[in-house]
């Protein structure tokens, strides 16, 4: 349960709503609380707990400040003036330009006290803002309807006569890039709206695909690939040209992988990165963009799912002097965002950190990052030996792929340094005989490795129109849970699957399952004795120590997650 927020932290709004004795305290701070969890605004939980209406928000806002009140139904749409807030400002801020006069622009909006959203618009339009109030539910109608109006129609991506263009011979991919013109606004445009969608729907992941017959587009949410859209196959050269220029690869070159990076900046605060990797396929190149978004490495570690114990246990290797901290799991089961957080918690002046990286994907303050780069000498085993030269307090590899790195990371951890890594295996136990068969010394792991946490991340059921599983009690028994637990104190739930208007098809965000294993004295004692991964495991149970299946059927209980969705992250 979400701590409740003090009076002294919670927003404007919410003071003034209580102030007009439309809410207590308690209400609106158990209010505001939720909506932090959620990360979604105050507003927006007030509104869906029915407690008031979007009207009477809006008549205490306007009496509370002084602004005038409209009812946007009033307004004709059509004479709503051609420069104002851009479409991006309007979804990330909630506010729509009405008329401008002079120097000043007059802006409709419904929560005036969120200075942080008037500072941006003012400082990204130039203008003086004279806001207005308006209901909520009106104003997010009205900014759905003006960003679908600014849509570009993919009509006007390509000429009539380029849909007859489907070349059956070679001839027209092999003329030269430049007769392309990369410039194009609406494919600019295009391309700026797909990666603007993207970031709202908190896609992970983006895909441009070309095929035989058709082109497609698709994002990663929650772990799943989407289909967006489907452009015209015309367009595809235009897009991934566009796509290149942005980030600095060169458009001549299709014959052969690229990478590179881009950067869209949202406001003056809040910038997103993208890693792009091009790959050359029979039909085109194939374009895949990873959204590398800071805001994601300061989440805190409360908001990554860490039960209370596993996050002490965190927190006690990590704040250590000395010591190696792996972090364990599969490509996209969220590594790095754990690691950035331990870095985050870690990273104060007295400290010097420096991380070696392929490549660095979040650029944090007070940390010096390092791209390794293979071709040029420049490994991990290479960095870390530099980095023992640097007077370091902590150092962060990015992985450990052979024994000469796993040697320096060894002997940095014994000398007086923490360390942060990570390895691609199953679990927590099979990371020290992962360790033992690369060829590093039992003694070596025994004295140095810390703490290992594997983990993966399970979709988290939308808390709007999840349902009640009815799964029968052989069913729970068998995939882990014991008879003591199954005592009726707990209902699991299931995804809707229609979904609603919050999530996707019943599922929204996800959240991580974790094995944290602290490296006791006797887990060194088995691996000094060439143990098996099945004897350190043994060891951890006795330790108390939560096996992946254990946290993700505890996640079950708390109705964060679905049966079936653990069933499919931790098949064992």
């Amino acid at each position: 349960m979400a701590a409740v927020t003090s009076p002294n932290k919670m927003g404007g709004l919410a003071r003034v709503l209580i102030h007009q004795k439309l809410l207590s305290e308690d209400e609106a701070a158990t209010i505001q609380s939720t909506a932090n969890s959620k990360q979604t605004s105050f507003i927006n939980q007030l509104l869906q707990t029915r407690r008031l209406t979007a009207l009477q928000i809006a008549q205490a806002s306007s009496q509370a400040f002084g602004f005038p009140l409209l009812d946007l139904e009033a307004v004709n749409r059509d004479f709503l003036p051609s420069k104002g807030i851009s479409p991006q400002l309007m979804q990330s801020y909630r506010a729509i330009t009405l008329y401008n006069r002079g120097n000043n622009m007059f802006v409709a909006l419904s929560d005036p006290t969120n200075l942080h959203a008037l500072d941006e618009v003012q400082f990204q339009t130039g203008k003086t803002l004279v806001p207005v109030i308006v209901e909520d539910d009106k104003l997010g109608k009205w900014i759905d309807k003006l960003v679908e109006a600014s849509d570009t129609t993919m009509q006007s991506l390509v000429s009539e006569d380029d849909f007859g263009l489907e070349a059956e011979n070679d001839e027209k991919d092999n003329e030269p890039e430049q007769s392309i013109e990369i410039e194009d606004a609406p494919v600019v445009k295009y391309i700026h709206k797909i990666l603007l969608d993207a970031i709202n729907m908190g896609a992970s992941d983006l895909h441009f695909e070309p095929y035989e017959k058709f082109y497609r587009i698709r994002y990663r949410v929650d772990g799943i690939l989407r289909e967006i859209a489907q452009p015209p196959l015309a367009i595809k050269e235009k897009l991934a040209s566009r796509i290149k220029v942005i980030s600095n690869l060169d458009i001549s070159e299709k014959r052969v992988p690229q990478d590179g990076r881009m950067k869209l900046v949202l406001s003056k605060t809040r910038s997103i990165d993208f890693r792009v990797s091009t790959l050359p396929l029979i039909n085109g190149e194939k374009i895949v963009m990873r959204i590398l978004d800071p805001s994601s490495a300061k989440l805190g570690i409360d908001a990554l799912g860490y039960e209370p114990e596993q996050k002490e246990a965190l927190l006690n290797a990590v704040t250590r002097p000395y010591g190696l901290v792996l972090v364990t799991g599969p490509t996209g089961s969220g590594k790095t965002v754990s690691l950035y957080t331990c870095l985050n918690i870690l990273n104060e002046p007295g400290v010097n950190i420096s991380t070696a990286e392929d490549p660095a994907e979040i650029p944090l303050a007070g940390i010096n990052q390092v791209n390794v780069n293979d071709k040029q000498g420049l490994t991990f085993a290479a960095a870390l030996k530099s980095f023992l030269r640097q007077d370091p307090d902590i150092i962060m590899i990015g992985e450990i792929r052979d024994l000469e790195t796993a040697d320096m990371a060894i002997k940095a951890a014994s000398t007086g340094h923490m360390v942060l890594s990570t390895l691609h295996t199953n679990d927590a136990p099979s990371t020290l005989t992962r360790l033992v068969n690369m060829g590093v010394a039992p003694f070596n792991i025994a004295s140095a490795v810390s703490l290992i946490t594997a983990q993966r991340l399970a979709r988290k059921l939308c808390p709007h129109c999840k349902v009640p599983a009815d799964i029968p009690r052989e069913a729970l028994l068998s995939v882990g849970y014991t008879a003591e637990e199954l005592d009726g104190s707990w209902q699991p739930y299931a995804a809707n699957t229609e979904g609603c208007e919050y999530c996707n098809l019943g599922y929204k965000g996800r959240v991580g399952i974790y094995q944290v294993m602290p490296v006791s004295d006797e887990m060194s004692r088995i691996i000094m004795k060439n143990g098996t991964s099945h004897d350190i495991a043994d060891q951890a149970r006795k330790e108390g120590v939560r096996d992946l299946r254990q946290s993700g059927l505890l996640k079950v209980r708390q109705g964060l997650t679905s049966l079936e969705e653990i069933e499919a992250v931790t098949n064992e």
